[in-house]
């Protein structure tokens, strides 16, 4: 626990506020205010080294142009002190940052990075300050990032116009999801006068109709430190911080005049029924239908009025013995609850969803009828009063959770109170569950407590229902009225503005082909690079048992794990490997029913599952093994229910609940059907290395597109009750082939809980022990494919992939390398900056053995192809910068070494052991990273990437995979 921040701890051009302890989270909240401008600076003290920065700005558009989303793009192309083209992703090379980005939402913008490195910390603050205050927002940038018009083939004014743009594509293919498609026109109608009712990414119809001189507009009012506020984390002290922005940024400014907020939404007197379509190119809609249903709520700065909202949302919504949740999953009328279903805080005003997927249009009133009469039931008979304590129960436990693997922990804690913050609410006191959750407790034990809540729910008339159904004329005539436009304006240009277009375009062209001075950018070096990595080790014991032991500080919960070895599996076996981890907590167990075991689960624990892992070794991406975990977690106090509920799923889960299966693999096919166009390019990657090792070809059944062909088919013979009978018998019987297999055990939580739980552990498993080996295996696997997988979409995502070597070859880390060096060098300018594409980069798989390219929400598709090679070419043909091999190795430094959560760190090591990964090779793959040369690039590249005969998949439309020819299979997902 750090101490408590005082008026000394505060630099002479702020006021200090107030400060808060938190004790569940060990930190210290300090807030001050900037004197001249009014800025906000809210500062978490802590005891870690990874510090984190947030600038946060009030963005908010009265349109669906666009302008936030590309004002945060174009406001990173440039400053007054670092006046070079792309500062942001210069400073992504040259950096040992753990996190870096910039993100718009419905009414904030915001820039934050983390670092553990000091000096680069305060690197990377000073390019940051200058980015958002200093912006220099050329006019090119604006058509680079924005959008433009441009002749198709340049220089040829005869062409057809196409519209460009990296935010034009990035929409484009982000409104091709309709799930994006579905929350946007839920919040155009629940918010019909206040900023949410607009999209904030922009509407690709709507982005040219963006002018230059509405971004300058709103960057000059929404920009500026009066509309902002500053939120850090980390032990580097709030008055070095002060100082360090006073500096550089705020002491240029006078306070502005303009207020930025948001008014409260005007309220609905009675309830909103609509509908609209979405774009599906199919032959048949049926069932592809949503229906939501959404009320408006109170303001989310109120934290009292926030959590009794979570607690009505997790009561209703939270798991499957959950009355709204479980009437959405077993209802006839769609396939799987909606993915918008639960609580909404981020917006100014809260808003409540739930909703299904998989309908029909006509299904509209017997929809919104099945949830009122739900709701009506629970507003008059409530339910068990365990199930308030266990939604408690897990707001504590996540309030204590100290995360970190995916975001670092810092920004977590920042990005929960952001919201309120911006909306001059109190983000002090969302960081501060405590006290509420006290007075929760008492509460809940008052008569009708969540029977009142809910019926305020009803009693609400600011209500929207909408039906959003498939059209597969959509985007034939969107497309078409793009063309129109663009015909519009060509017709309307004189000769002299046609060749005003192409040197326009060429004049862009030349701006990317500048050669920056980057020396005047910050930066770390090699020198600045720990000598050595930090990975945990176990603590030994002396244990009757296969036991290993973490002891990390993880704030009072307990982590542990069951690994057992995979039994030698059927092919049909290995497909089902995903659904039957999913089913295995999802299902009954003992005496319980799903509904009954999910409730329990929730009671007890933070979340119970299971996953397989499926490697090749280091030496060998041929050489597969594989291993079955079932995980838990829980606050220490619950410790031997945790013990007690893992071993009672492992003895005695049941599989005999067929209506529940079908319910499952109806959701995880739809789940899946929806996945496509937000993850793309990883699909695209996985199919393009599917036949590179025995393990790429599992992950490609089980996780891949094949996968989504897979639950598609299985959807469709469970209508069939004896195939349901038969899907059930098969994942009992592979069950019972895992249970029997050697297991282990692991166990992450803090050293002086450990004895304990190793007494509960041994005492409960004491005498059980397996009856059959492993056995299992993959046969061995080296192929190349050529497949166009085809969906529908507006942008492509494309991939390329080539045979390489596995992570104890000599030349994996000049591999590992060469991803970084030809994104940073060639890819990005190729195929983000000129192409359009939202993103782009290379890499090596050691696990697979494989060196794939990709592209995510492209325009282009073969061109894109053509640049993966191109970049080969560039690397070979000319001469490079030591600069330029030194930025490549700290971005992948910076990833080995970026740092996870305490219990994360430790299950990661643990789980890379399983699969040969030892700290001491680890290390020593590290160390080779450091020692790569130009010339280890080059060379690998010549031996691996040059004249082979690569396997390539693409992910796109019906009309673009019908232009690659006859080489290419095409696979409709």
């Amino acid at each position: 626990m750090t101490n408590l921040q005082t008026v000394a701890d505060c630099h002479a051009s702020f006021d200090f506020v107030r400060s808060e302890k938190i004790e569940s989270l060990g930190i210290d909240v300090a807030e001050f205010t900037h004197k001249e401008t009014g800025l906000t600076h809210y500062h978490i003290a802590a005891d870690h080294s990874e510090n984190v920065f947030l600038v946060g700005l009030r963005t908010v558009p009265e349109d669906s142009k666009g302008v936030a989303h590309i004002l945060e793009h174009t406001a990173l192309c440039g400053s007054e002190r670092f006046p070079v083209r792309d500062p942001f992703f210069m400073m992504t090379r040259r950096s040992l940052n753990t996190f870096m980005n910039a993100m718009t939402s419905s009414d904030w913008t915001s820039y934050p990075f983390a670092s553990q490195n000091r000096k680069d910390f305060f690197n990377l603050l000073d390019v940051y300050l200058d980015a958002v205050f200093f912006s220099r927002l050329d006019p090119l940038d604006f058509e680079q990032e924005g959008h433009r018009v441009e002749f198709a083939e340049p220089g040829n004014p005869d062409s057809d116009l196409e519209y460009k743009g990296v935010v034009f594509n990035e929409m484009k293919g982000a409104m091709s999801s309709p799930v994006s498609r579905l929350w946007q026109s839920v919040t155009k109608y629940l918010f019909p006068t206040t900023t949410y009712h607009h999209n904030s990414g922009g509407e690709p119809e709507c982005i040219p109709d963006l002018s230059y001189d509405e971004l300058i507009d709103f960057y000059k009012t929404h920009y500026h430190p009066s509309n902002a506020v500053i939120m850090t984390f980390g032990d580097i002290p709030a008055t070095e911080l002060q100082t360090f922005i006073e500096e550089k940024a705020l002491a240029r400014f006078e306070k502005l005049d303009t207020t930025i907020d948001i008014h409260d939404e005007k309220r609905y007197h009675s309830p909103l029924r609509v509908e609209e379509g979405y774009d599906l190119d199919q032959e048949d809609l049926s069932g592809k239908t949503h229906h939501v249903m959404a009320w408006l709520m109170g303001p989310s700065s109120d934290l009292e009025a926030q959590l009794k909202a979570h607690l009505m949302s997790r009561v209703l919504l939270d798991n499957s013995a959950a009355p709204l949740r479980h009437a959405l999953e077993s209802t006839d009328l769609g396939s799987a609850p909606s993915p918008l279903c639960g609580l909404e805080d981020s917006n100014r005003e809260m808003s409540f969803m739930c909703g299904i997927e998989g309908s029909e249009p006509e299904s509209a009133d017997a929809f919104e009828k099945m949830v009122l009469e739900v709701l009506e039931k629970v507003a008059e008979e409530g339910v068990p009063q365990k199930m308030l304590e266990a939604q408690l129960h897990q707001l504590e436990l996540q309030q204590r959770e100290i995360n970190g693997d995916g975001y670092p922990y810092g920004l977590s804690l920042i990005m929960s109170s952001l919201g309120a913050a911006v909306n001059h609410g109190d983000p002090i006191a969302l960081l501060n569950l405590d006290p509420v959750l006290e007075k929760l407790r008492e509460e809940i034990k008052q008569p009708d407590y969540v029977q009142n809540l809910v019926r305020e729910l009803l009693d609400n008339p600011h209500r929207v229902r909408l039906t959003l159904r498939p059209d597969n004329q959509l985007a034939a005539r969107r497309d078409a009225a793009e063309k129109a436009q663009l015909a519009k304006i060509k017709a309307s240009l004189n000769e002299d503005e046609k060749q005003a277009l192409i040197s326009r375009a060429a004049e862009l062209e030349a701006r990317q082909n500048q050669i920056d001075d980057e020396s005047i950018l910050p930066k770390v070096t090699l020198n600045d690079v720990p000598d050595d990595m930090t990975v945990p080790e176990p603590t030994a014991v002396n244990s009757s048992l296969p036991y290993t032991r973490y002891d990390r500080g993880t704030n009072g919960l307990i982590y542990q794990q069951i690994i057992m070895q995979l039994p030698e599996l059927s092919e049909d076996e290995q497909h089902l490997l995903p659904l039957y981890s999913y089913l295995l907590t999802e299902l009954g167990c003992g005496e319980r029913s799903y509904q009954e075991n999910q409730q329990y689960q929730t009671e007890v624990t933070g979340g119970v599952h299971a996953f397989a892992s499926i490697r090749g070794m280091p030496d060998n991406e041929q050489d597969v093994r594989g291993f079955f975990t079932l995980s838990g977690k829980a606050l220490i106090s619950k410790q031997q229910e945790l013990l007690d509920l893992l071993k009672e799923t492992l003895d005695s889960a049941r599989f005999d609940e067929l209506s529940r299966i079908r319910e499952v693999v109806s959701q995880q096919r739809t789940r899946k059907e929806q996945s496509i166009t937000g993850s793309g390019h990883a699909l695209a990657m996985m199919a393009a290395s599917a036949k590179m090792s025995p393990a790429a070809a599992l992950a490609q059944a089980t996780k891949g597109l094949e996968s989504i062909r897979f639950f598609k088919t299985l959807d469709e013979q469970l209508e069939d009750q004896a195939q349901l009978q038969a899907l059930s018998d098969k994942l009992a019987n592979l069950h019972s082939k895992i249970q029997k297999t050697p297991r282990q055990f692991l166990v992450v939580a803090e050293e002086e809980y450990q004895a304990g739980l190793q007494q509960a552990l041994e005492s409960l498993w004491q005498g059980t022990s397996e009856t059959e080996g492993a056995g299992f295996k993959l046969p061995a696997l080296r192929e190349r494919v050529k497949q166009a997988w085809t969906t529908s979409t507006q942008v492509s995502f494309c991939a390329k992939s080539f045979p390489t070597v596995p992570v104890e070859h000599p030349d994996s880390a000049a591999l590992t390398i060469l991803g970084d060096f030809l994104r940073n060098g060639f890819l990005h300018r190729a195929i983000r900056e000129k192409g359009g594409a939202y993103g782009s980069g290379a890499g090596q798989d050691s696990g697979d053995a494989a060196f794939r390219f990709f592209s995510y929400r492209d325009p282009r598709l073969t061109e894109t192809l053509d640049d993966f090679d191109a970049s080969i070419q560039w690397l070979l043909e000319n001469e490079h910068e030591d600069q330029k091999l030194e930025e490549a190795i700290l971005g992948v430094v910076s990833s080995i070494d970026k740092p996870g959560s305490p219990a994360g760190e430790a299950k990661q090591a643990f789980h890379s052991l399983l699969f040969g990964r030892s700290p001491e090779q680890r290390k020593a793959f590290r160390s080779r990273i450091l020692q790569v040369t130009l010339d280890d690039l080059k060379r690998v590249a010549k031996t691996y990437l040059l004249d082979a005969d690569a396997s390539v998949a693409v992910v796109t439309s019906k009309e673009q995979a019908d232009e690659l020819g006859d080489a290419y299979e095409i696979i409709e997902v």
